[in-house]
């Protein structure tokens, strides 16, 4: 069994200590205690990294298009007037009650 290490994680619900499970390596926990020592940058550097290594074959240009389609979508939304959006507020604490939920 893994040792578990605590980690100060900031998500939603702000910084609070975690430990991860015990199927994590102390391999995979040691280069996760350091990609949390990274500047905010580099730790959205490497986030975009592994998620994009999860995704497989995925055409970049399909994505980001898609992406842009979607901004573009959204943003005539609420130059129109027919949508106002949502305050921050509103949506976190909206994605904190649906966590408390899980």
């Amino acid at each position: 069994m893994a040792e578990q290490y605590p980690i100060v994680s900031c998500c939603l619900l702000g910084c609070v200590p975690e430990f991860y499970n015990e199927r994590m390596t102390d391999r995979a926990q040691a280069l996760l205690r350091e990609a949390l020592a990274l500047p905010l940058e580099e730790r959205a550097d490497v986030a975009a990294e592994l998620l994009a290594s999860l995704d497989g074959e995925t055409d970049l240009v399909d994505v980001e298009a898609a992406w842009a389609a979607e901004i573009e979508k959204r943003a005539r939304r609420v130059l129109a007037g027919d949508s106002s959006g949502i305050p921050w507020e509103d949506v976190r604490r909206r994605a904190e009650a649906d966590l408390r939920k899980s």
